[in-house]
């Protein structure tokens, strides 16, 4: 008698779970917390993003979700980027994605309208952020001080978007890069280590000190950080870069700048950086990003420029088709 009941009661249990499947599979809840520290739940991956920041844009496409993605920054529409994006989504290429905004303004009814069940950007974006969820829209907010931020960006979308084994694969492989290259440039004698400067193309006394990416660039580069101070980013005057005196100075990415002017400026000529020569402009945004996992490729130029005695068999173009065929799925390999 016993086992007819149980019997009966497993057969019912099967035809009641076959009207409704969501008692025979649930997925678990997807919580993250994103930069701010503010929690999110999601019952399933997330599938329309307002991304509306270059470096989970990015990391998007990396992830291989692009038709996730509904509305993309401003930026990437009228920057040297766009060449690459237009690459990566036909919809960039044909200027058909909308684009409501970026860090430093957002359209909120327009946001509002492509209807996203997340937004991402900048966690420093207050009023934006609070704007956003008091209609009723998750935001998920990002501010990446150092590389580990980065890492932990990939880790964190790949978990939103349900692409988490992609995300630890993408993250492996630059964590392997990264030690592979840091174990030639901890070689590099202390007594030769080139002091480095860093310039942000606000203008030439913006630099980033210690609890920085630029200084996770240049130490893992085999230099050393002339700024001293704990800051991310400061304006020091030029008496302090005088008495710092860098033996390099890496530019970023500068419109209106270039190292000749530097070079050629009378403030900076007793420099040993300006002396010698050794001033590097880091040619473009995209390839040399140091909020994607593409900072890889900027640490391997910084060292080349500092001890092109050390570095004689990198060859930059093999490393940059190798890295980008990697990290975008083949999308972008060969790319001049």
């Amino acid at each position: 008698m016993v086992d007819k009941r149980l019997f009966i009661y497993c057969a019912l249990l099967i035809l009641i779970v076959s009207f409704d499947p969501s008692l025979a599979t649930s997925s678990p809840e997807i919580r993250v917390k994103d930069f701010r520290g503010k929690e999110l739940h999601f019952q399933k991956p997330v599938s329309r993003i307002v991304c509306l920041i270059e470096s989970a844009l990015s990391a998007l496409y990396m992830l291989g979700q692009k038709d996730k993605i509904v509305a993309i920054p401003t930026n990437v529409y009228t920057g040297d980027v766009f060449s690459y994006y237009a690459r990566l989504d036909e919809r960039i290429k044909n200027k058909k994605l909308p684009a409501p905004g970026n860090w430093e303004f957002v359209n909120i009814e327009s946001v509002v309208s492509i209807r996203p069940d997340i937004v991402i950007i900048w966690s420093k974006q207050t009023e934006t952020i609070r704007a956003l969820e008091e209609r009723g829209i998750p935001v998920f907010g990002v501010f990446i001080s150092n590389f580990e931020d980065v890492y932990k960006e990939v880790s964190l979308l790949g978990k939103l978007i349900g692409e988490e084994k992609r995300a630890d694969e993408l993250i492996r492989y630059t964590r392997e890069e990264v030690a592979k290259f840091q174990k030639r440039t901890q070689k590099i004698p202390e007594t030769i280590k080139k002091k480095a400067y860093f310039m942000w193309a606000h203008g030439p006394l913006h630099t980033s000190c210690k609890q920085s990416s630029v200084n996770d660039l240049l130490t893992i580069a085999g230099c050393i950080n002339v700024c001293p101070y704990p800051d991310e980013h400061v304006v020091v005057s030029i008496e302090k870069i005088l008495k710092w005196n860098p033996d390099i100075i890496i530019m970023w990415v500068n419109d209106k700048k270039d190292p000749l002017d530097i070079l050629k400026d009378s403030q900076w000529k007793n420099i040993n950086a300006v002396k010698n020569g050794k001033v590097f402009e880091l040619p473009e945004v995209f390839l040399y990003d140091l909020w994607t996992l593409k900072f890889q490729y900027a640490i391997k130029i910084v060292a080349k420029w500092a001890y092109p005695e050390f570095f004689k068999d990198i060859d930059l173009t093999k490393e940059k088709d190798r890295m980008l065929r990697m990290l975008y799925l083949n999308k972008l390999a060969n790319v001049h």
